[in-house]
């Protein structure tokens, strides 16, 4: 009997514990209950409805094709559901676009192809396994024979002005070649001779018919899921302020035509630190500059206050 007697009191005791501990703990505010019930209400996934019409550089894309129609839908979905990556491209593309859009028009090259550069590195200095670097993804033997400078000093595929020439040269020739801006743009990624035969094997003139790998084969179909997103964002469900987004830090031009010994005390001639010297120089690719062929490069140097301590 006392056995039993102190198993019931145990029992009793955890009861009385737990009702305890329930009643000290705090009950969610309504306005958390509020936010967690919006939150599940508006995670939903849905299909998604392809334009009527859609186009890359003014060339018309082929929906009416069953192929070509599934494809698009791909890259539609798998890029308005990664939804992490599409609000960096919105606000990175505040940020770069306006350097990037002036040297393609300057160039004769349609607006959409920052787009291009956009799924090629998401605007963002990478580097590829194969070698490619900077937004624009340029192998060094492209970059040297088109005149910039490469080497373990100095690399200016990171430069993206003088990187988004280098790239209309490329297109530009390849749309003298190949005929067309859509498969200009898939010549970026497969190197002109590799679409050229690739038409002629195949024996037809158009990217929309041809059989091609899986990168190519999706390449300009990512181009423009994006440009379709960029350009809509409400339409895919994407919400933000024009203050969510990154803007450039105004800079002005020092030149240097020496060798610099030391980068970390030059940008502390300016206010800066090296950190900040290399964000908007990443094409300084070492500590110090050599220079011993007195070059003169220009150097950008943020204005005051930016990077300011409080």
């Amino acid at each position: 009997m006392n056995y039993i007697k102190n198993v019931l009191a145990a029992i009793g005791l955890i009861c009385l514990s737990g009702l305890f501990i329930f009643a000290v703990q705090k009950a969610p505010s309504d306005e958390t209950v509020a936010t967690e019930k919006k939150m599940t209400n508006d995670y939903n996934v849905y299909a998604i409805k392809i334009p009527e019409k859609l186009d890359f550089a003014g060339e018309s894309m082929p929906l009416s094709d069953p192929d070509v129609y599934e494809r698009m839908d791909r890259e539609l979905l798998v890029n308005t559901y990664w939804q992490s990556n599409g609000l960096l491209m919105f606000k990175r593309a505040q940020k770069y676009f306006p350097i990037i859009e002036p040297i393609l028009k300057k160039n004769g090259i349609p607006d959409d192809f920052k787009y291009l550069a956009v799924i090629e590195s998401g605007l963002s200095n990478v580097v590829s396994p194969a070698g490619a670097r900077g937004v624009w993804q340029i192998m060094p033997a492209t970059a040297r024979e088109n005149g910039l400078e490469v080497n373990d000093n100095i690399d200016e595929r990171y430069h993206l002005a003088k990187s988004t020439e280098i790239a209309c040269k490329y297109l530009l020739k390849s749309k003298q070649q190949l005929g067309s801006w859509t498969l200009a743009a898939a010549a970026y990624n497969a190197g002109n001779a590799g679409v050229s035969n690739r038409l002629k094997d195949q024996n037809v003139k158009d990217y929309y018919d041809l059989l091609l790998g899986e990168e190519t084969g999706r390449y300009i179909f990512r181009i423009v899921a994006l440009k379709e997103i960029l350009k809509n964002p409400k339409t895919y469900g994407f919400n933000f302020n024009e203050s969510d987004l990154y803007t450039s830090i105004p800079t002005y031009e020092v030149k240097v035509d020496t060798e610099v010994a030391d980068f970390t005390a030059f940008a502390q001639q300016y206010g800066i630190n090296y950190k900040i010297l290399k964000i908007h120089n990443p094409w300084l690719r070492e500590d110090h500059l050599n220079n011993k062929s007195r070059k003169q490069y220009i150097i950008d140097i943020p204005e005051k206050g930016y990077y300011s301590k409080p």
